[in-house]
């Protein structure tokens, strides 16, 4: 598809003007400290909208519409234990980080324990984050590429070099800075988009009937009550599992730690997380709906029978084409009927007809389902076309609706928002990656005795080396299912190991390093195997590994007892 000059005049202007209002912010960066952690000087709301903008990434507004398109709401309910998570945060993680008066949360593990339990933390963040960054830059430039016909490398390229550029210049408060303006341009370019599609809505259809519709086909259920470990969006997994994921992320990643360093003090980090807890999750809803919204135009609008282009393309220059077309029409005629019965459901709706109701919602289901299952056979016959194609086509729903059916202008915007979103999150990643590495390896093993203009050119040295990393895992890496799961699978494999790290050195002052080192890698052993070898939901694997850690290491200490080289006091 092209896009119009207005279109590149917008997305380039917005996007270069983020770029450029981040290096002159931070032009007087030149110490260590300020582009480490800035100069302490953020307000709460700058370091809200910063810890905001570092998670939502470009995932964010690609992934997350798509999985309401296809499975509705369910999955706000992984946000429900982030306020509690907050809270914990303020009140036990982030006084021990300011009194320290730390550059990464690693450094407090050696002071509680020791440095091979400090460096081994570090090490899984690094690689967590790592494979996470290049996640975050590969995710919007493969569906850009596809939908838009962008060459892949040239797409990965652009967004990881404009992002090293700034956040080489001005460091965190690069970041920081331009955080607060992508999170505007993002939260603006929502909003925009949820009232475009009302407004593209039949002149006969209201918002209220949306919602009736959104209702009847179970798009809006967002409460989920049954407890089973392999479902992943229920109300146990989010109040629980959920709350152990965003401890470990938020307390315990450098990527968001550094964040509200930068605060000006204790209070305005707390009011800063505070916000965030409270915020988030109604953002989300929003990104959440819209996506429902954009499922209820496509109840009248004829949608693609499969969203990503490239497939269909592949599809049709094979000997599978005449088959394809065929799963095309028959698609064609289901959304008719089916766009009739949700006509004569919202009638016998008006009317009071409650047989006539319940019929309508029966058919209206049934309908639902043949379309289903036609994009299953869609699916399938894909991969017979190619098996290296990947099929899962949810991420591609949200730019579909975006390129064909948003005004001119627009269209720009909002391709900005996720230009935008992928930046912001890549910036933090790669600052926190070049942060970690300077701090808990370079300085703290290998060079500890340098002057500050040495560590200072270093650290630049290291964003622009984890660049490079994200930017080659991105030209290699494959599409997941759904890409906003693929970065939580990828956090939770490692975040329950470390939350187990600092829950031990927060709560069990008499348990040495060595018992917690051995605990945790016999937990990250432990965790890759569930994963693997069972059907356990991701989400548990944070709480499951958080509690192994504690379990285990109390009983190794126990076994062990009191170690000659263990007799640090325990730092409070």
């Amino acid at each position: 598809m092209e896009l119009s000059t207005l279109d590149w005049l917008i997305m380039l202007g917005t996007i270069f003007g983020i770029v450029g209002y981040g290096i002159w912010k931070t032009r007087s960066v030149n110490n260590v400290k300020s582009f480490l952690l800035g100069d302490k000087d953020l307000k709460w709301w700058t370091i809200g909208l910063s810890i905001m903008a570092t998670q939502a990434s470009a995932i964010t507004f690609l992934s997350t519409p798509g999985k309401a398109f296809q499975d509705g709401m369910g999955f706000a309910q992984f946000y429900f234990g982030m306020p509690i998570a907050m809270v914990i945060i303020c009140v036990f993680f982030l006084p021990i980080y300011y009194r320290l008066n730390v550059y990464t949360a690693y450094e407090y593990l050696e002071k509680r324990f020791d440095l091979k339990t400090r460096m081994f933390t570090a090490l899984l963040f690094l690689i967590s984050r790592g494979l996470a960054a290049g996640i975050t830059i590969f995710a919007p430039a493969i569906i850009m590429s596809s939908i838009l016909g962008w060459p892949l490398e040239q797409t990965n390229l652009f967004i990881g070099v404009l992002v090293i550029i700034y956040t080489v210049a001005g460091g965190t408060k690069a970041v920081s800075v331009t955080q607060k303006q992508q999170m505007i341009i993002i939260l603006s370019g929502m909003f925009i988009a949820a009232g475009v599609i009302i407004y593209k809505l039949p002149t006969d259809i209201q918002f209220t009937d949306a919602l009736h519709i959104s209702g009847k086909l179970d798009k809006l259920e967002i409460i989920n009550f049954k407890f089973d470990l392999t479902e992943k969006y229920t109300i146990w997994t989010g109040l629980f599992a959920g709350v152990f994921l965003f401890l470990s992320y938020f307390g315990t990643d450098q990527s968001q730690v550094q964040r509200y360093l930068s605060g000006k003090s204790l209070k305005e980090s707390r009011l800063g997380l505070i916000f965030n807890g409270i915020i988030k999750g109604p953002m989300q809803i929003l990104v959440l709906f819209v996506g429902i919204l954009v499922f209820i135009f496509f109840q009248f609008n004829a949608a693609p029978l499969h969203f990503n282009p490239g497939n269909v393309e592949a599809v049709y220059a094979s000997e599978n084409a005449a088959e394809f077309k065929q799963l095309e029409k028959d698609h064609l005629e289901v959304f008719s009927q089916k766009q009739t019965a949700i006509r004569e459901m919202l009638d016998n709706m008006d009317q009071n007809e409650e047989a006539a109701l319940e019929q309508s919602i029966a058919t209206v289901h049934e309908l639902d389902a043949q379309e289903k299952d036609l994009r299953n056979d869609a699916r399938e016959l894909i991969s017979a076309t190619d098996s290296n194609l990947d099929t899962e086509d949810g991420d591609y729903i949200f730019i579909n609706f975006i390129l064909n059916y948003m005004p001119i202008g627009l269209i720009g915007l909002l391709l900005a928002v996720i230009f935008s979103a992928a930046m912001s999150s890549t910036a933090s990643e790669l600052n926190a990656l070049a942060t970690t590495t300077m701090i808990d390896f370079y300085k703290r093993t290998f060079n500890p005795n340098k002057s500050d203009r040495h560590y200072l050119n270093m650290s630049r040295i290291f964003t622009v080396a984890w660049g490079c990393i994200a930017l080659l895992f991105a030209m290699v890496a494959s599409l997941f299912d759904n890409l906003i799961e693929a970065v939580n699978i990828i956090g939770s494999l490692f975040y329950g190991t470390i939350l187990g790290i600092f829950l031990t050195a927060f709560f069990l002052k008499w348990v040495r390093g060595n018992a917690v080192f051995v605990a945790a890698i016999i937990t990250e052993t432990i965790i890759v195997c569930i994963y693997s070898f069972t059907d356990i939901a991701f989400l548990w694997l944070n709480l499951i590994g958080g509690i192994l850690v504690l379990i285990i290491a109390s009983i190794l200490q126990l076994i062990i007892g009191d170690d000659s080289d263990q007799t640090k006091k325990a730092v409070a």
